[in-house]
């Protein structure tokens, strides 16, 4: 087997994956892009392993490892981004940036705080 085409393979795939990070908004879209850049990863895990003719098979072990890694990271990639839709009502990674909640709920005239100093910009009343 030459080892130039998984190698190219892995090489494209990781690429795509960096491009889908760096370009997305969508948070599912980005979690799919980190999973597309670990599978360039365990491709070429495998492929050295072959190539290499390990008699422990090291590579594929670790690439197990990487699977299981990566499967976990989706279970918490996807319950972090229900958690933010279902609070925020969008998964726009550019908007999210400010994980503090808006305090727009506030009515005006009264103190933010406990001590009774008023916010700036506000008249006592």
């Amino acid at each position: 087997m030459h080892l130039a085409y998984p190698t190219v393979v892995a090489a494209l795939l990781f690429s795509i994956g960096v491009y889908g990070v760096l370009a997305r908004r969508n948070a599912i879209l980005v979690l799919m892009s980190v999973e597309l850049m670990l599978n360039a990863v365990n491709l070429n895990l495998v492929t050295f392993d072959i190539w290499l003719r390990d008699r422990l098979h090291g590579g594929q072990v670790l690439t197990l490892f990487t699977i299981v890694i990566a499967a976990a990271e989706i279970g918490i990639g996807l319950a972090i981004v229900l958690l933010v839709y279902r609070n925020r009502r969008m998964i726009d990674v550019d908007r999210l940036r400010d994980l503090a909640e808006d305090r727009t709920d506030e009515r005006p005239g009264r103190p933010a705080r406990e001590d009774g100093a008023v916010r700036d910009g506000e008249a006592a009343r």
